[in-house]
């Protein structure tokens, strides 16, 4: 058994795996998180603790609630892959998508990785994760089309609220953070993740 620090596999560039071979990895190994970045490198993620556990499901369920009353689009889990324009394969913590992109992709489309960027992405640091790794991640997303990104980490309290064109936003020890105007109405509580 190996750390439950992330594990990236570096693999051959003149061996990649399609897309179908790689979401084939994924499927065939459902009890590990698996990523793929834009180099086709393989990071492979190992459960959540109890604790990150909770805490993502606190965000989830704060954005499940807030979509299921608005119903603007679509919630996303820390099991739904998106496939970016880059060409790498990231799952966010929680993630968000506009009725109009759901509607547009295919049935087919929507039983894989979606193949986008979602416009709303958030990333929860664990124990394990190194900041920097999650702060590329979400670096990747901004460029690949997400319009907002939270980057929540518990341990320091503070939320890096990322945009395209802008300087990422620091929140230090706030109550709640808004997603205005990407989603409207919607402010995630930090009661739960922070306390």
């Amino acid at each position: 058994m190996f750390s439950t620090a992330n594990l990236t596999l570096a693999t051959p560039h003149d061996l990649p795996l399609s897309d179908a071979q790689f979401y084939a990895l994924c499927a065939a190994n459902r009890e590990l998180r698996i990523e793929r970045n834009s180099n086709g490198d393989i990071v492979i993620m190992a459960p959540t603790g109890g604790e990150t556990s909770r805490r993502n499901s606190s965000i989830g369920g704060q954005l499940w609630l807030w979509n299921r009353r608005t119903k603007l689009g679509v919630v996303f889990d820390s099991a739904g892959g998106f496939h970016l324009p880059n060409g790498a394969d990231r799952a966010p913590d929680a993630a968000w998508i506009p009725n109009a992109w759901w509607e547009r992709l295919s049935v087919a489309e929507r039983e894989r990785f979606l193949p986008l960027s979602p416009l709303f992405a958030i990333e929860l640091r664990s124990r394990t994760d190194r900041i920097g790794d999650l702060r590329e991640k979400m670096r990747e997303y901004i460029e690949n089309g997400t319009e907002l990104g939270w980057l929540l980490d518990p341990a320091e309290r503070r939320v890096e609220v990322s945009r395209p064109g802008v300087a990422v936003e620091v929140l230090v020890d706030v109550a709640r953070v808004s997603a205005e105007p990407v989603l409207p109405g919607f402010e995630l509580e930090l009661a739960d993740i922070f306390g």
